[in-house]
């Protein structure tokens, strides 16, 4: 059996449970969790948000841990190993994103807490391929929120080849951003990070920006117009997106991984001038998520985390409703 909290209904609380998962899949790991990060994700999850949620429902994709078992057909992990698991816990693995590498595109992907039951629990299972060795050298306790919030803006700086020479905005420190500014930092760009808060501007500069522009101020805006190459949206507010298109040098792009509420508008003479593109993206495949963990124990990068035991998770899911979080919270396991 599996001691899990779960909601059982739409803004619930999390109550304890225990469910049993049945016979290991051949495919499949079971992961003896560490600790799990809770992202925003799950609250919305949790809440309905997206139209998705079956309840009871397990939240928790950001889980970091050991191999307790594994099914027959595995053969690259081996029982005892420290892995992690994001917001895929499977895919096909023959359809032509999966040949090719693309395993978080797969049209029959299989989402952690889609469905079945997450990482707010003392273990948890998923298909072999999404369960991720952990590299020498990163915080087992701290490394769960690079399994969704680090891949997350990890993965459009390779999909979109930014490159040393680029320069790049970051717009909203917080979860993602502050992870963002980190990778692009050592990545080689030069960073401005736009906030709202002044009160940001010294964490956003030790955290890697090289410039802080204050979003809410247009003469800021203006300075800095046709100047960068790259500007990755990091929120899930509506933004005044001209001011933002306007900041970019000609065939630069605006890049968002946020789940904004409203539509994009963009006339097309706003983009067909300079040759702008807008685009966004999803999490990374595994092979990028391996990437980006080697990035950050070769660069000493990791999330900036608040820790509360599990059992007090409805608390910490109201630290994080209530905008509170600094930057990412990770719930570690005391079930004893």
């Amino acid at each position: 059996m599996i001691k899990a909290y779960a909601v059982k209904k739409p803004k619930g609380r999390l109550e304890r449970i225990e469910y049993d998962p049945g016979a290991l899949g051949p495919d499949q790991v079971e992961i003896d969790i560490i600790a799990c990060g809770l992202c925003h994700s799950d609250l919305s999850m949790v809440n309905n948000e997206w139209g998705n949620s079956v309840y009871p429902l397990v939240p928790g994709h950001e889980v970091v841990g050991k191999i307790a078992q594994r099914g027959a057909n595995v053969k690259h992990l081996k029982v005892g190993d420290t892995v992690g698991l994001g917001w895929f816990s499977g895919s096909c693995m023959t359809c032509n994103q999966c040949m090719s590498g693309n395993h978080n595109l797969c049209p029959n992907g299989e989402q952690t807490i889609v469905g079945r039951h997450g990482g707010f629990a003392d273990k948890v299972r998923c298909k072999a391929e999404w369960a991720t060795l952990l590299p020498a050298g990163l915080d087992v306790k701290k490394a769960g929120p690079l399994f969704c919030g680090g891949i997350t803006v990890f993965n459009p700086i390779v999909q979109c080849d930014v490159r040393p020479t680029h320069r790049v905005g970051v717009i909203g420190i917080g979860g993602l951003g502050h992870l963002a500014l980190q990778f692009l930092n050592k990545w080689g760009c030069e960073v401005t990070a736009f906030t709202s808060s002044d009160a940001k501007r010294a964490e956003a500069m030790q955290m890697g920006a090289h410039h802080v522009v204050n979003s809410r101020d247009p003469s800021q805006l203006k300075k800095i117009a046709g100047s960068l190459d790259f500007i990755l949206s990091a929120v899930a507010v509506d933004l005044d997106w001209d001011a933002y298109l306007a900041a970019l040098a000609p065939k630069g792009r605006l890049h968002t991984v946020g789940v904004i509420p409203s539509p994009i508008p963009v006339p097309p003479f706003s983009l067909i001038g300079n040759q702008l593109s807008l685009s966004g993206s999803p999490l990374g495949s595994p092979a990028t998520i391996r990437t980006m963990l080697e990035f950050c124990a070769r660069h000493r990068i990791g999330p900036v985390v608040e820790t509360f035991p599990m059992s007090r998770v409805n608390e910490a899911l109201a630290h994080l409703e209530a905008g509170k979080a600094r930057y990412r919270i990770v719930l570690e396991n005391d079930w004893g």
